[in-house]
């Protein structure tokens, strides 16, 4: 598992472990470790994947949680893990919420990371990092939203602290680093044309793959019709793709529209 610092203030601590292995021609869990609010359960799958659900039982984030998830896809294992519900980040007095993720694909593994959306509320603090770790022929398919606010509601978020880092290193060599942070007056941070001209969705989307350059443009196209603002790229055996849209509804339309098209079934969750 990973390690953080203690933080002060903390409401929750809860860490979530998974390893799975092949047995024949499926993948099976092999080592599950729980603690605190974090829960996995495995919904049947078919056709030789496994689809882990990650729950939340404390129904949110509030400053001071620390939370740390670490799953590990054994050599030639497909597995899909997703959430059970959009995580929910809730405005803070203070403290700093720790999210934590490690991903580790080993040779000819398979793994698609694709939670539900994580909604930042008016004055949260977050701070969440993604690292993940590729053998030479793994692939990997990840997939991070984030609303600024639920435009259904009414909600925007006019102040608050988002500190969203990425780490991929495959065979050990760093090939994708990013960090997106966000602080003090969010709202109007992202209503600048340069950045988000007013969208409150924003979604990260990785593929990683030795096809990852030939699939740029199904993803493109896509992305067009979709209607949402984005972009996509690849170098090698990396695309990189973001997305921006004005509310939840249109971002993961443009999602599922995306995964679509890197030919990847979204999990049952995701769907809904």
């Amino acid at each position: 598992m990973l390690s953080l610092a203690p933080t002060t203030g903390g409401r929750t601590r809860g860490s979530a472990s998974l390893t799975v292995h092949r047995i024949g021609q499926r993948t099976a869990p092999g080592r599950v470790a729980e603690s605190g609010p974090l829960r996995l359960r495995f919904p049947k799958s078919g056709a030789g994947t496994l689809e882990g659900v990650l729950i939340n039982t404390s129904g949110g984030v509030v400053g001071g949680d620390v939370l740390q998830v670490a799953i590990e896809a054994g050599a030639d294992t497909s597995l899909v893990v997703t959430t059970q519900a959009a995580e929910k980040v809730y405005r803070s007095s203070g403290p700093v919420a720790h999210i934590a993720v490690a991903l580790r694909v080993a040779s000819g593994a398979r793994l698609a990371w694709l939670p539900q959306e994580t909604i930042v509320f008016d004055r949260a603090r977050l701070s969440r990092t993604i690292d993940v770790e590729l053998a030479a022929d793994a692939r990997l398919i990840a997939c991070e939203a984030l609303l600024l606010g639920r435009t259904a509601m009414g909600e925007r978020v006019g102040s608050g602290s988002l500190r969203d880092r990425w780490r991929v290193r495959r065979d050990g060599r760093l090939q994708f680093a990013d960090a997106l942070v966000l602080d003090g007056a969010i709202d109007r941070t992202l209503a600048r044309p340069a950045i988000a001209a007013g969208a409150n969705g924003i979604a990260t989307l990785l593929y990683a793959a030795a096809d990852a350059e030939e699939r740029v443009a199904p993803l493109r196209a896509a992305l067009v019709q979709s209607g949402l603002e984005a972009g996509a790229s690849a170098e090698g055996d990396l695309l990189v793709a973001r997305l921006l849209a004005r509310d939840g509804l249109t971002l993961r339309r443009g999602m599922v529209a995306a995964l679509a098209a890197l030919s990847t079934t979204p999990p049952r969750a995701y769907l809904l």
